[in-house]
């Protein structure tokens, strides 16, 4: 493992760059057996490394046996210890980063170009391709060429294609839904709807720009006759323009909205062409062969006897010598338990434990259903708690024990595996399981159905154990095809009475509405399941999105159940594509019924889908095979659309560090790649500079550690270190001209060295500033984090844009800020700057002389905004305040944000207030001395309030509005409560720390000790809102708590600086 912190010796840290050692002393091996040592550019690239070798090995003996230069390649073992073939030589030496340094020239083989797209994604998806050639595993075989055959056809259809439609498909317009039906100034003010709208237009390949005064209704072909008219006004003729239809551009109304000028380009149809023209170039550089064909379907599948394995040892196994082992074992669908768990004998020993006993199930293996998993725990058995004297095994006593006949059960390890492989057939024969030792909150009796069916990679020292699945049959047990068991169905249902497929009666039907109309965490009893099954007609006619509550009454130890269910799925309405997500939890594994989701999900625009893409992201995880249904929805929906294609790449990529997943999100970013080809080139970019930014901020720690004595002079030098670093060539062109990973619209032009910095807290985050060209100078910033995990934050502020948008249908614009946040590795990712904000903090320091005294100066922050803004402006900015302060104060009451000091609240000088820093949700409140911190269920000071009034004590009708936009913004989100669960719900294995269990979720229905639920699900809006009251009153009237916690926050900050 590469070390945390660069070393002395490291020849590619970043400090070592800052010596001025231009030349690197390279090791070189070649075929003939011929050593080399030469003194190379550090920042020289392979392939002119590889012309300045050439020169040098004319002089060596056997140069002649080389052959032609193009018929080799360099290999290296990198710093992290991982093999390279340096296919793409277009790399730097100092990217590459070979250990010692030393590279091995090696015979090419045929297929240049497939084997340098190869080594491209391998670079990119940060996973060589190598390693799961290496795997040996046949799913992993059959799934990489499924890919490669449907990649392959998509890429032929976009070689097919014109310019106009390429461009279509690759970037497709923003537009309103309807089309050109939906008036653009639907949702702006009278107004502006009657004003002229000001549009500027800039110009490809020129730094002229044109203001033009347009009318809302004018249509983009008329925009760019008028903006041609302009031009030709000062330059000479030019090429004509398409045509656009005519279209409502949804970037021109989030602008109106915004009350912010909108810029556009006018770019030349060669332009287009000429990139139209390189990626089709790209594609048929690699695509070139014919499909082969689809697998034969799967015979059907016997019935057979119950259901057992042999439990034969377990090795590795970390308890105390004293402590006695056994194994428990369990069938489970979803979290459903199929039958009663079984518990091997006890064992004594160390580390080797032998059972060599036949555990039986009690279900035969004909009603085993397709997703069956079967899990395993292994605990130690104790007599007595023990006091921890080592550390060896002090990880006991953090989770969850068993206490029974007056022994103590502590979990050691777990591990799963499914009863059917991925091509349905039963599995037989010895396998060994590498156990995992970390435990969630929950478990089941020990054992953790919703973990990862892979087992650990890292198998030198975890728990393994070894059993045997039995063979029940001389031929493999096949689950049946889906035609079988629809005429099991059919075979049922013409055996039975018709009459019984509904109950009927009015009170049935009353208790029947009663649950449909519960949240998805409601638990069901066993004659509430009982119900609905029975009344399952019913609920398709009356109750369609009751389906999630269908599937969890079905009893899927019963084939018989499981056959009546699938046929009922193929009549079953489709469902909104939001009510859809919540079939794609973990409680709902059958393959038929994801695939059923999944036809909902096609429904979606590409926005929506964008808005959801990280909850379908995480919930890959419960996919068991690597080829389903939604992998294939995703890699379709991001290779027909570059911004979906974004976003899915990032979201995976970021998790690649991650063993239970590591395979599964290389082989769909290697089935990407291979779709997106002209994409990999743009985001290769992204990754080489977010490399560089991650080598600049370790710069930076070093810097810092080595000069902790002196805080003046570890500010100067460690600034003046990151300057020097940022200006070598090799950074700024790696950082240059590149696609913004939080927005691939906004191209980063140029990096502003002189306004970068560092910012003063733990992790040392860059503030890096970029000049726009496109904004008529104005800079665009990105803080690159190196140590934080900001997937709590992404999620926070994906449930934030979430609100917005639902505000927004209700016609409820409170001007929310949700900045763009993007985890892109292990505890790495960036955030966007919002320009011309401060925090609350900042504001109030600046207005006083005494940071204890800042807190309570009321005046300070109106005092701010009037500085910023005069006349209607002031009156505007005063109307975005207090919209934006009744959004985020209902937003962070119903997600239970914590952590709410002066410093995590900051507002734009046009009056947006917005919170920032979200490492605290879902009421996990910080605590001092058992004493919490948050005393209000939201932020409402009396600063606020005095904004909102306008400075005037009596101004009771502003006040009212204030209260009127949070009342109707809490029932809003009242109406919407199930969506807010289902994808907090799709997020609990992500693995956040303040989302691991479903108690967690609880906080939007029940919260912990407290008698009050932040959406009050289950109550009429009337009870709601006669709550939501309350908690808006106790705001106000303890706000002086949060005033002394913000005292106490800006003395220790000014004591600081």
């Amino acid at each position: 493992m590469p070390p945390a912190m660069p070393d002395d010796l490291d020849l590619w840290a970043a400090h070592s760059q800052l010596s001025g050692e231009d030349l690197v002393t390279v090791d070189f091996l070649l075929p003939t057996g011929i050593y080399i040592q030469m003194d190379v550019p550090r920042e020289a690239t392979i392939q002119h490394i590889k012309l300045l070798l050439w020169k040098q090995a004319q002089s060596y003996p056997l140069f002649p046996s080389l052959g032609e230069m193009e018929g080799h390649m360099f290999e290296c073992v990198n710093q992290a210890a991982v093999h390279e073939e340096l296919e793409d030589e277009t790399r730097r030496l100092c990217d590459v980063r070979p250990f010692c340094p030393m590279l091995k020239l090696v015979t090419r083989n045929c297929g240049r170009a497939e084997r340098l797209l190869d080594s491209k994604i391998g670079v990119l998806i940060g996973k060589g391709l190598h390693e799961l050639d290496a795997l040996q595993d046949q799913e992993v075989k059959d799934f990489r060429s499924k890919m490669f055959r449907i990649s392959e056809e998509k890429m032929q259809r976009v070689q097919l294609m014109t310019w106009s439609e390429w461009l279509q498909a690759c970037f497709s317009p923003q537009l309103e839904p309807g089309g050109g039906a939906t008036p653009l100034t639907d949702g702006v003010n009278d107004k502006q709807a009657e004003a002229s709208l000001k549009v500027t237009m800039h110009f490809d390949q020129s730094q002229d720009t044109a203001s033009l005064k347009v009318w809302p209704s004018t249509s983009p072909s008329e925009l760019m006759e008028q903006a041609l008219r302009k031009w030709l006004t000062t330059h000479g003729p030019e090429e004509e323009g398409r045509q656009a239809e005519q279209y409502v551009l949804r970037y021109i109304k989030a602008c109106l909205q915004a009350k912010e000028c909108p810029h556009l380009t006018l770019v030349q149809v060669s332009s287009v062409q000429a990139m139209f023209e390189k990626e089709i170039s790209a594609i048929g550089a690699v695509v070139n062969r014919k499909s082969s064909n689809p697998p034969l379907p799967l015979p059907p599948k016997r019935r057979g006897p119950s259901f057992k394995i042999v439990l034969i040892k377990g090795s590795k196994v970390n308890a105390e010598e004293s402590a006695k082992v056994q194994v428990r074992a369990g069938l489970f669908h979803g979290t459903e338990l199929l039958c009663k768990p079984v518990v091997s004998s006890e064992s004594s020993g160390r580390s080797e434990h032998v059972w060599n006993r036949t555990l039986e199930f009690d279900i035969t293996v004909s009603d085993l259903p397709r997703m069956a998993r079967l899990c395993f725990a292994v605990y130690a058995v104790m007599d007595k708690v023990k006091k921890q004297k080592s550390t060896k095994n002090a990880h006991i006593n953090k989770y969850q024990t068993i206490r029974k006949a007056g022994k103590v059960h502590y979990p050691v390890a777990w591990v799963n595996t499914m009863v059917f492989d991925y091509k349905g057939q039963l599995k037989t024969g010895d396998i060994i399981l590498h156990s995992w030792s970390s435990f969630p909150d929950e478990l089941e009796e020990m054992l953790n159905p919703i973990g990862t069916i892979q087992t650990n990679p890292y198998t030198e020292n975890s728990t393994a154990l070894h059993i045997h699945l039995p063979d029940y049959n001389p031929h493999p047990i096949l689950f049946p095809p889906f035609d079988k068991i629809l005429e099991k169905a059919a075979e049922i249902a013409g055996s039975s009475d018709c009459s019984t497929m509904s109950r009927g009666g009015k009170k049935f039907h009353i208790e029947l509405k009663e649950i449909m109309e519960r949240d998805p965490l409601s638990q069901l009893c066993e004659n509430e399941k009982d119900l609905i099954w029975t009344l399952r007609y019913d609920c398709m006619e009356n109750f369609p999105q009751s389906l999630p509550k269908l599937l969890l009454s079905v009893k899927w130890s019963k084939h018989e159940d499981m056959a009546q269910l699938q046929a009922l799925l193929q009549i079953w309405p489709k469902l909104s594509p939001r009510d859809a997500l919540e079939l794609l939890d973990f409680n709902y594994p059958d393959q038929y019924v994801r695939e059923y989701a999944v036809g909902c999900l096609r429904d979606m625009s590409d926005e929506e889908l964008s808005q959801y893409l990280l909850q379908l992201v995480q919930v890959l995880r419960y996919e068991p095979y690597y080829d389903c249904a939604l992998t294939r929805f995703l890699l379709n929906r991001a290779q027909c659309n570059r911004n979906i294609g974004h976003f899915l790449f990032w979201h995976l990529r970021s998790e690649m560090h991650m063993p239970a997943v590591s395979v599964q999100f290389s082989l769909i970013l290697e089935a990407y790649c291979r779709g997106s080809i002209p994409h990999i080139e743009v985001l290769k970019k992204q990754v080489e500079a977010l490399s560089k930014l991650k080598s600049v901020n370790e710069l930076i720690k070093l810097g810092t550690i080595k000069n902790a004595r002196s805080k003046t002079k570890e500010a100067m030098l460690t600034k003046e270190a990151m300057m020097t670093c940022l200006r070598q060539s090799g950074y700024t062109e790696t950082l240059s001209d590149l696609h913004s990973p939080l927005n691939p619209s906004v191209l980063l032009s140029g990096i502003n060295v002189e306004k970068c910095r560092y910012m003063d807290s733990k992790m040392k985050p860059l503030w890096i500033v970029y000049n726009n060209k496109l904004l008529g100078g104005d800079t665009l910033g990105i803080i690159f984090k190196n140590g934080d995990d900001l997937r709590q934050d992404m999620l926070t502020l994906q449930i934030l844009r979430l609100m917005d948008l639902l505000w927004k249908e209700a016609n409820l614009d409170l001007r929310i800020v949700p900045y763009g946040c993007l985890a892109t590795g292990d505890r790495s990712g960036l955030i966007e700057v919002v320009s011309s904000a401060d925090t609350i903090a900042n504001i109030q320091l600046t207005s006083s002389n005494v940071a204890a005294a800042a807190a309570f100066n009321k005046d300070a922050l109106l005092n701010w905004l009037k500085e910023k803004n005069s006349g209607d402006a002031l009156e505007k900015a005063i109307e975005e305040f207090t919209l934006s302060c009744a959004g985020y104060c209902v937003a962070t009451y119903v997600l239970g944000i914590g952590d709410r000091h002066s410093d995590n609240i900051m507002v734009r000088s046009t009056g947006q207030l917005f919170h920032i820093d979200f490492g605290h949700i879902l009421g996990n409140f910080k605590s001092k001395f058992g004493i919490k911190r948050e005393r209000v269920p939201f932020i409402l000071t009396h600063d606020f309030i005095h904004v909102i009034q306008q400075g005037k004590t009596g101004n009771t009708e502003k006040f009212g509005s204030f209260r009127n936009y949070c009342e109707q913004a809490y029932l809003i989100l009242r109406r919407n409560g199930n969506l807010f669960i289902t994808l907090f719900a799709l997020m609990l294995t992500a693995g956040l720390p303040e989302l691991t269990s479903v108690k967690d979720i609880q906080y939007l229905k029940v919260i912990g000790r407290f008698t009050w639920d932040s959406l009050a699900l289950g109550k009429t809006d009337d009870e709601a809102l006669k709550q939501f009251r309350q908690k808006f009153d106790e705001a106000l009237r303890e706000s002086w708590t949060t005033k002394v916690n913000w005292m106490a926050h800006n003395v220790v900050k000014d004591n600081r600086s």
